[in-house]
């Protein structure tokens, strides 16, 4: 005999609002207890949202993290894209990137949204690299786009565009975390360190360096 059928209960495409309100809720959760603390009941419930629509649009809470980390690089790179739109060389498009990853731990309006997040993420570079690798990479986009552009233009010397980015990041995150441990330094003063390292480390001309780290004197 031929088995009665079994009424399948067809999936919901995803809904962008939906999926807009899972990352809200997310990103607050990281901020403010960080990727250990995060649980899907309770990103769910703070978004009054049921465990189907999750699965509706994460398959796992991994995914999930990696798509709120992603988020956010995808918001900083368009906020130093536009900071760099400006520049009319690509070393004054190189300084202003670095300017403003600065601001993380200089600027109180930036720093209190990223703050925690950007902690968060480079906490689980070693841990869990699968999860940032993404975000990183689309944070970096404008900068290895100039760096590329300055070694095209012979702005730039000897220089591997993605290598010499992520090293770029990482002096400026260096600065940034020592700024947010002590508190005690000034803008001015670690600006012209980092440019006068990640500019002769790019083989930029040392009449430039000095022009723009030093634009006062």
């Amino acid at each position: 005999m031929e088995r009665p059928r079994t009424r399948r209960r067809e999936k919901l495409a995803p809904d962008p609002g939906v999926r807009r309100a899972i990352m809200a809720a997310a990103l607050k959760s990281i901020r403010e207890q960080g990727v250990r603390g995060l649980s899907i009941a309770a990103v769910l419930d703070h978004a009054q949202l049921s465990t189907r629509a999750f699965y509706r649009h994460f398959e796992s809470k991994d995914e999930l993290i990696a798509a709120a980390f992603l988020d956010m690089a995808h918001r900083e790179m368009l906020r130093l894209t536009k900071k760099m739109t400006t520049a009319a060389t690509a070393v004054d498009a190189v300084v202003a990137w670095i300017d403003g990853r600065l601001d993380l731990a200089f600027d109180k309006n930036i720093k209190s949204d990223l703050c925690r997040v950007s902690q968060e993420a480079q906490s689980q570079m070693f841990a869990s690299p699968e999860l940032v690798q993404p975000a990183y990479a689309e944070m970096l986009t404008p900068l290895i786009e100039q760096l590329e552009r300055g070694l095209e233009h012979g702005e730039f010397h000897d220089i591997d565009p993605i290598t010499d980015a992520q090293s770029i990041q990482g002096v400026v995150w260096a600065c940034t975390e020592r700024q947010w441990a002590t508190g005690e330094c000034e803008r001015a003063d670690v600006r012209e360190r980092a440019l006068r390292f990640c500019l002769r480390g790019l083989g930029v001309a040392a009449e430039t360096i000095h022009q723009t780290a030093y634009p006062n004197r």
